[in-house]
């Protein structure tokens, strides 16, 4: 004699592997929670990125309004970028041992000139 089939456990039994059938998609499917996190955290390391790039951005806005607005940015500029100078001044160059080099003959135990 053939068991009756219970209407009720059977709605149970697919309703379960329905929810298994979706809790794999959602986790490990196209589109899942693993993607998700992944492109949030590409968009967090964007916004960082954006934000240093803003920043570099009004920093060379503010030095485009002040060379455009003072001639004493400009002459700053010319000065220490191209090595100018006004005329009459005289342009001396100082240029420092690095404090490896003060210290190597002192440390060769041979007199200094």
């Amino acid at each position: 004699m053939a068991a009756a089939v219970n209407p009720v456990r059977v709605l149970l039994v697919a309703l379960v592997l329905l929810l298994a059938v979706l809790q794999y998609t959602f986790w490990y499917g196209s589109h899942g929670q693993r993607e998700v996190a992944a492109l949030q955290a590409q968009v967090a390391a964007q916004r960082e990125e954006n934000q240093r790039l803003q920043a570099r951005n009004d920093a060379l806005a503010a030095e485009v309004a002040d060379l455009k607005s003072s001639g004493e940015a400009v002459e700053e500029r010319a000065r220490a970028e191209l090595g100018m100078v006004k005329p009459g001044e005289t342009f001396y160059r100082v240029i420092e041992r690095p404090a490896s080099a003060l210290a190597a003959p002192a440390d060769s135990g041979q007199p200094a000139p």
